[in-house]
């Protein structure tokens, strides 16, 4: 079993950056391909981006690609997503998913979610 726990969320106008964190129990972390969702309200969850188990392999959505940063540092059980230029349209609750070893599977184990709010 892992648990995840996200922060770092707030309110930021468009333009300016947050660092997100999701902070994974368990001896377990370093095995999974980590990722970033987000649900905007009203619209379907959806992939943001994924970094492989040792960290030296990155995706990324279209409309994120150039402005955030995946990163993991397995020795603190964590990974970031580091969100530079923001937009308004980068409004959401954002989740870390883990506990799958690939990219294109969803892992079972979510995040209680962590809220942007970028203002214009």
């Amino acid at each position: 079993q892992v648990q995840l726990v996200e922060a770092g969320g707030g309110l930021v106008q468009a333009g300016r950056s947050l660092r997100l964190s999701c902070a994974a129990s368990g001896r377990t972390f370093s095995n999974y391909v980590m990722k970033w969702f987000r649900q905007a309200p009203g619209k379907e969850r959806k992939f943001v981006a994924a970094i492989s188990s040792s960290g030296a392999n990155r995706y990324y959505a279209g409309s994120v690609k150039g402005r955030f940063t995946i990163s993991r540092d397995n020795a603190k059980n964590t990974v970031y997503l580091q969100m530079n230029s923001l937009k308004t349209e980068d409004t959401a609750v954002y989740y870390c998913n883990g506990g799958s070893r690939t990219v294109t599977d969803i892992g079972d184990y979510w995040g209680q979610g962590t809220q942007v709010t970028v203002s214009s």
